[in-house]
């Protein structure tokens, strides 16, 4: 039996309502002020209000940071980080996105260290322990809440990684009122986005395993099962509870057997022209499924039919290029953007792209066919 390693979040409370059980959570781990990390949208629509009121019932002192933006900087991160030193916070708590998640981990980790960002940035290279950490997703994409990743976006726009088991929080809180009402194309993106995560997973060329195999599968079960009804009646509850357990199961899988080109080539969409990180996997992924095909069309074929249950019975081939077809029509029929150029990508941009794609080495070495420059630069037209 191949030898293998698995780590996820130590525990999963997956309940509607759940959010409100934050507080009790922290202080039964002795935490006497929380430093809460969201963002302004969040708090005005009315979402981090069961956690906050969750806080005082439990008799903790709040500090709570709202300025979290999209792709997270590491300026804003070093001054909410400043801010919470100031503030004597023991423990951290997030209800948000992917980038409040991400902003959260490393908070938890900086307060309880003096090393640098700087010095964190690639695998395995925190040192010590972070404080007590509670994350809870807003959305079902990132999978953030169970995985020991922060994508952080430097100064020069590129994106960095700090990836490393102390950023794996105490608790995941899966509560499908946190994404009840979110509009279409976000619910799409996201969703496309723990696909996208189960997928690379399941083809991954280093880590992968039987149990990241498995709950990539159920993962994809889940989502595929979900998506159009999360999209088209954003009311249903347990559609959303559905994609909320099929992203984590995907964060799992990820986090473990890690993703490959389609992030690779999405990053740099999102430094350079600030799209959404599951828009940005949506657009690239039918066109690197395409590549990879040649070293991955035996595993593309078994997923397929999860996916897409039309292509159920097919030959290997069928299936495979269904999936590539599948991708490139469910978006539209999701509402979403389908081509680089509505994001304001042009032909003069893709040189760059394809430069800084190929600097994403950590993730590069993971895909099941190596990419290369040219072919970079072939996706990107491809998909423009």
């Amino acid at each position: 039996m191949t030898s293998f390693s698995f780590q996820t979040t130590r525990s999963v409370l997956s309940e509607v309502g759940a959010t409100a059980k934050i507080g009790e959570i922290l202080a039964a781990h002795g935490c006497k002020k929380v430093a809460f990390v969201t963002d302004a949208m969040i708090l005005k629509l009315g979402l981090a209000d069961a956690a906050l009121d969750g806080f005082k019932s439990a008799g903790l002192e709040v500090w709570t940071f709202t300025e979290v933006q999209p792709d997270p900087p590491e300026a804003m991160i070093l001054d909410a980080v400043e801010q919470a030193r100031a503030e004597n916070v023991d423990c951290v708590a997030s209800v948000g996105g992917g980038s409040s998640l991400d902003t959260a981990k490393l908070i938890a980790v900086l307060l309880n260290t003096d090393q640098s960002v700087g010095e964190m940035y690639g695998v395995n290279l925190v040192r010590g322990e972070r404080l007590p950490l509670v994350l809870a997703p807003t959305t079902a994409g990132t999978g953030s809440e169970v995985t020991p990743i922060s994508i952080v976006t430097t100064g020069t726009n590129e994106k960095k990684g700090v990836v490393a088991s102390q950023l794996l929080p105490d608790y995941a809180i899966l509560d499908a009122e946190l994404t009840v009402g979110l509009p279409a194309p976000v619910t799409a993106a996201t969703g496309i986005d723990a696909m996208v995560h189960a997928i690379e997973a399941f083809t991954s060329k280093r880590l992968k395993n039987v149990v990241s195999d498995c709950l990539g599968k159920q993962a994809l079960e889940l989502l595929g099962a979900n998506i159009r009804k999360a999209c088209f009646t954003p009311e249903d509850r347990e559609a959303r509870s559905q994609m909320l357990l099929g992203s984590m199961l995907a964060g799992m899988a990820f986090a473990n057997a890690p993703v490959a080109a389609v992030h690779a080539l999405a990053y740099p969409l999102g430094g350079h022209f600030h799209v959404p990180h599951g828009l940005s996997n949506a657009l690239v992924l039918p066109y690197v499924l395409d590549y990879n095909m040649p070293e991955a069309q035996s595993m593309y074929a078994e997923l397929a039919p999860i996916i897409f249950p039309e292509l159920a019975g097919k030959s290997t081939t069928a299936r495979a290029d269904g999936m590539v077809n599948g991708f490139l029509k469910l978006g539209p029929e999701l509402g979403m953007q389908s081509k680089l150029a509505e994001v304001g990508v042009g032909h003069n941009h893709l040189p760059m792209l394809a430069e800084d794609a190929m600097k994403q080495e950590r993730l590069l070495i993971n895909n099941p066919r190596e990419m290369t420059l040219e072919a970079a630069r072939d996706i990107y037209e491809r998909a423009l």
